[in-house]
């Protein structure tokens, strides 16, 4: 018997056509049945049920109201919330939420899609960067202006060749008459900061915050809400007895030749990566010292988090993945939320 599953990620070179980018455009499969009805707002943070009431209001307004509003004055009209001839209050037509991680803004937002009638597209801001990239800026443009609705999630901005890509394509698809919701752990006019010279991009930060409306979510992280840390890391024969009794969906990697994997693989590509896997497990985990290997590592997670797939580690434990100085530099919101997803995938509680 093999010491170890034969499959792993590191064999794995997926090649996703442009269609399937589109076709993934939905909300994670954890977030199929996520309804305004089903979000239990924290009766101690009263900008929860805000948040949900201003969403439940722009969703009902938005139900087949594109044609209209693109006849009730273009562009202008639908930023001051003029669609539809509605005679909707002054305002912007996008929506924003901020706040901490873990306080049920993906749920909003997808309670928001399955709240509108299609078509529609639901992803990360990443993989609208990556779809851009992989379409080419027009053809994307072409394939997301019949949309109804295109919900952004974990909005940010990470160089400022992705402000100014952002800011035209918000831009676009507004004068295309397609409505706008976002998520962020970072208000619109600070997107950027500590990162580059956002002063020298003010213009298109300040372009993609004019289009939306601001609706702040507080309260605490969920998945860290009076739950234990995460596990401590198995001994490396433990993963891997824990990974063959895993079954055929299981992948066992060692953890630095997974991430040497990542630098080869496009982070469009890291969705397909993942198909029929069911759990996954990292061999002899080490506290990631390269920036940009760090940042791929969040890109997978997100993939991970987004499938439940559960996880499990040798080594270093996940609280140790990310250096201090990662965790207080300008990507810190990134690693936190890497760090609260990889938790739950161990917890098994995603």
């Amino acid at each position: 018997m093999p010491d170890a599953p034969a499959a792993s990620l590191v064999e794995r070179d997926p090649r996703p056509s442009p269609q399937r980018l589109l076709d993934d455009l939905v909300p994670p499969p954890h977030f199929t049945a996520a309804r305004f009805e089903t979000y239990r707002p924290d009766p101690t943070q009263p900008t929860q049920a805000e948040a949900v009431e201003a969403l439940r209001e722009r969703a009902g307004r938005w139900s087949g109201a594109k044609g209209s509003a693109k006849a009730g004055g273009g562009a202008l009209a639908r930023l001051f919330g003029r669609s539809g001839g509605s005679g909707g209050g002054a305002g912007k037509e996008g929506i924003y939420l901020d706040g901490g991680f873990g306080v049920g803004k993906t749920h909003l937002l997808a309670s928001t899609w399955h709240a509108v009638p299609g078509p529609k597209a639901f992803g990360t801001f990443v993989e609208y960067t990556n779809l851009v990239g992989a379409l080419g800026f027009a053809e994307a443009v072409r394939a997301l202006s019949p949309m109804t609705l295109v919900a952004i999630d974990e909005f940010e901005l990470d160089d400022p060749g992705d402000t100014v890509l952002m800011a035209r394509l918000l831009r676009e698809l507004v004068d295309a008459g397609v409505h706008l919701a976002a998520t962020s752990n970072t208000l619109p006019g600070s997107l950027g900061e500590g990162r580059f010279a956002a002063d020298d991009f003010l213009r298109e930060i300040q372009a993609v915050g004019s289009h939306f409306e601001v609706a702040r979510v507080d309260g605490e992280d969920y998945r860290h809400r009076g739950l234990p840390d995460p596990p401590a890391p198995l001994d490396d024969a433990d993963l891997v007895a824990a990974a063959r009794a895993a079954g055929p969906g299981a992948v066992l990697d060692d953890f630095g030749a997974l991430t040497d994997h990542l630098a080869r693989v496009h982070p469009s590509r890291y969705r397909a990566l993942l198909d029929g896997v069911d759990a996954v497990f990292w061999r002899d985990v080490r506290p990631l010292a390269d920036q940009n290997v760090a940042l791929r590592t969040v890109v997978l997670a997100d993939r991970m988090y987004d499938l439940s797939l559960p996880l499990a580690v040798s080594g270093a434990g996940l609280g140790d993945l990310f250096t201090p100085e990662m965790l207080e530099g300008g990507y810190r919101k990134k690693y936190y939320r890497a760090l609260s997803r990889l938790t739950s995938l161990a917890r098994g509680t995603a």
